[in-house]
């Protein structure tokens, strides 16, 4: 859920997210196929990563398919690896995002879903426990803190993952994979950290996208935030730069 943490919020965020982590284990699963998700996303999502939601309604039951798919075949230590789990949790949460809003639309953000009074952390479009795997219930909270931030140390899932809205990084118009993944990771990094909508970057002033502020913690940890960002950007900040955080666009990444 991207949403500033800081006061109650880190509290609230401390109980529901700090306490273990979901590790849905299914005997005998294998490597999954993709290649589903890569047809949609090809058929629906532009360059810029930009969703046809009007016109993927009409294959709303091709991508429910594929998340049951998912949801059947979660991954499993001892024979699949690292960057195939990440890739299976990467696309589980992109498609069920996508799926959550066909089921909603139209509407103008993905905040529009759920209750009319949403409660950080309790009552929002991100804890609507709608996936099934391995008999437990999940959520998209879950796969983002529980599973992915929680299991690997990898900040790159932070331009992969999309909370279909215009600030979100784009929607990658194909599906992560264990082969590609950090080839895919590397590509949506610096495409995002030098993107000018999310990231306005110069010597001597800077604004960031907010995901840099609420998951600063990921970003820090083998070094400061701005090495990692000039690890990517074109132009480099140096140690007297000013930083500040532009304001999110939760508008609905739509064509």
């Amino acid at each position: 859920m991207r949403q500033t943490i800081s006061g109650f919020g880190v509290i609230v965020f401390s109980l529901i997210y700090g306490c273990g982590s979901l590790n849905p284990h299914q005997e005998n699963t294998v490597p999954v196929n993709h290649d589903a998700f890569t047809g949609l996303l090809q058929q629906y999502v532009d360059e810029d990563g930009s969703v046809d939601y009007e016109s993927f309604i009409s294959d709303e039951k091709t991508l429910k398919e594929y998340i049951s798919y998912l949801e059947n075949n979660a991954p499993n230590d001892s024979a699949w690896t690292e960057p195939e789990q990440i890739a299976y949790w990467i696309n589980l949460y992109n498609a069920a995002t996508i799926a959550l809003v066909l089921e909603h639309y139209p509407i103008n953000s993905i905040k529009d879903i759920g209750s009319s009074i949403q409660i950080p952390f309790v009552n929002t479009p991100w804890d609507i426990k709608f996936l099934e795997i391995a008999g437990e219930k999940y959520d998209l909270n879950n796969i983002e803190h529980n599973i992915l931030r929680k299991n690997w140390n990898e900040p790159r899932i932070h331009f992969a993952i999309n909370c279909a809205s215009k600030s979100c990084p784009r929607l990658r118009r194909e599906a992560y994979t264990g082969d590609n993944l950090d080839a895919q990771l590397e590509e949506q990094a610096i495409l995002f950290i030098n993107d000018e909508f999310r990231n306005s970057i110069t010597t001597e002033s800077t604004e960031l996208s907010k995901i840099f502020s609420w998951f600063s913690g990921d970003f820090e940890r083998d070094g400061d935030l701005k090495s990692f960002i000039n690890r990517y950007s074109r132009v480099k900040m140096e140690d007297e730069t000013n930083i500040s955080f532009k304001p999110y666009d939760w508008s609905l990444n739509s064509q």
